[in-house]
């Protein structure tokens, strides 16, 4: 597992999300499973790259809100580009 430069590892970003969002979609939760078991972007899960783990994410983190939400999902888009 590889950690990719000036950002935080996924499964660090993944636990902090957790511990925020107490009971988040269900159709995010094997998102952050699988961002929990990654450190960086480039890196893969099963036959699944870490890029396309994030957006499917954030794709199913609509209803996760509030300050922590809005910082986490802002780093997570900086991850991408």
């Amino acid at each position: 597992m590889s950690t990719d430069k000036g950002h935080r590892p996924l499964y660090i970003i993944a636990n902090d999300i957790r511990k925020d969002w107490e009971r988040p979609y269900f159709g995010a939760v094997p998102y952050i499973e699988a961002m929990r078991q990654v450190s960086g972007i480039s890196d893969t899960y099963g036959m699944d790259d870490a890029d396309m783990i994030v957006r499917y994410f954030l794709g199913n983190a609509n209803t996760w809100r509030g300050p922590v939400a809005r910082a986490i999902k802002t780093e997570l888009k900086g991850m991408l580009t």
